[in-house]
């Protein structure tokens, strides 16, 4: 019993995680809406435990904000954070690209394989697509990581954490998914063949897209 306990918590939890980011991302629950425990836990039956741990991950993903004297609040989306944050990826995720390529080896590439498939598998189903934002930042550290510039895949990866919840967004809210996965299809060739021109035109226009995208998604949240 004791066992089989903690799985099942962990599913519960799971499940609020999964009706409050969806809540979030919809815009059902607005931005700024104070997300009180106690009254979500009756709404979704259960107790205040799994909750409070939702809204702990929901805080790490960039969907809930903690506050002293007000707990927590749905954070504001902001077209202008959209443009900012992936600006400044398609500039330095292509630098660090242009960088990694000549030094990408066979087994970076296998591995940048192997995310995709995993991609294409949690897309299709339901209960794994959440994780695709996740392999998402993993196949671009993936082709990025043998530039050999620590400090700047660190900012990379700081950019990816406040740009989740918008490719999160955009994952729940939109189809561009499909087109997202033709692009890394066609990014890895390019990484295959050594062709840093075609990769990181490729990859500006990637991320930029993406961007486009996600914009007119928040501007229909605010409507």
């Amino acid at each position: 019993m004791s066992k089989t306990t903690p799985i099942v918590h962990k599913t519960r939890t799971q499940i609020v995680v999964e009706v409050l980011r969806e809540k979030i991302l919809s815009g059902e629950i607005a931005a700024g809406q104070p997300l009180r425990q106690s009254a979500l836990a009756d709404e979704l039956n259960v107790s205040r435990i799994p909750v409070r741990e939702a809204l702990l991950q929901l805080e790490a993903e960039g969907l809930v904000k903690f506050e002293a004297h007000k707990g927590a609040t749905a954070t504001l989306l902001s077209t202008e954070q959209v443009t900012e944050l992936f600006d400044l990826r398609a500039l330095i995720e292509s630098d660090l690209l242009a960088k990694s390529i000549p030094n990408l080896s066979e087994e970076d590439i296998h591995q940048a394989e192997n995310i995709l498939q995993e991609m294409d598998t949690a897309y299709q189903d339901e209960e794994q697509v959440e994780n695709w934002s996740s392999l998402n930042s993993q196949f671009h550290t993936c082709l990025y990581s043998a530039a050999n510039r620590p400090h700047t895949l660190e900012v990379v990866q700081g950019l990816n954490t406040n740009c989740d919840r918008y490719i999160r967004l955009q994952l729940f809210l939109a189809s561009g998914v499909p087109k997202a996965q033709q692009d890394h299809r066609e990014l890895l060739e390019y990484c295959k063949n050594k062709d840093i021109e075609k990769a990181v035109e490729l990859l500006r226009a990637h991320i930029l897209h993406a961007a486009d995208e996600i914009r007119v998604l928040v501007k229909q949240q605010d409507d």
